[in-house]
């Protein structure tokens, strides 16, 4: 497959085939991508907990909150939750600023989403949820700060790239048979 296409292929999805598991060998080959990633000054600060047996999943799924530009919605539906999660860290013992490494942050969890493609999987980033409560309920150590959740999974459902409409609105949204929609700007908008 080529670039462009795990690029189109990798959608923030938020629904997931339940029956489908990853197991914690396939989440720490995405961990192996994402420790070749650049890191800033290479400092290499973040840290990654795995998540995948049953009951901390659905811990975890609690903590999580999920697509805010559709707040009328339960996502993942009921059944459709994903069956890993990738918890990035950063360990304040290498670097305390949290702010500094957000462009590392980024760039594993996006390189982590592209070997899930390659996998036959797809993710999503979520950064709604509250740092101190997703630590006691995985048990990180306190010098260890949850930045970034990427849930990992078998995608199921379908999301269709449209372009932007003439009133420039992004959001993306669902039509009454639960495809999503993502609108994107126009290639000729963005380059300047």
């Amino acid at each position: 497959m080529k670039l462009k296409d795990m690029v189109r292929a990798n959608r923030s999805y938020r629904g997931y085939d339940h029956s489908v598991k990853v197991s914690r060998d396939q989440l720490t080959e995405l961990v192996d991508l994402a420790r070749l990633c650049p890191s800033s000054v290479n400092m290499q600060p973040l840290r990654f907990r795995l998540v995948c047996e049953e009951a901390e999943v659905e811990r975890l799924q609690k903590e999580t909150h999920w697509a805010r530009g559709l707040p009328d919605l339960q996502l993942p539906h009921p059944g459709k939750e994903p069956t890993a999660f990738i918890v990035i860290c950063q360990d304040d013992r290498i670097n305390d600023n949290l702010s500094r490494f957000q462009k590392d942050v980024g760039i594993v969890a996006q390189t982590m989403l592209l070997g899930a493609v390659e996998m036959g999987l797809g993710g999503c980033m979520i950064g709604n949820f509250a740092a101190g409560s997703v630590r006691e309920t995985l048990g990180i150590d306190a010098h260890l700060h949850p930045l970034l959740i990427v849930a990992v999974g078998r995608p199921d459902e379908e999301i269709i790239l449209t372009e932007v409409g003439e009133d420039g609105r992004t959001n993306y949204y669902r039509d009454d048979q639960d495809r999503h929609y993502v609108p994107k700007r126009r290639l000729q908008d963005l380059v300047l």
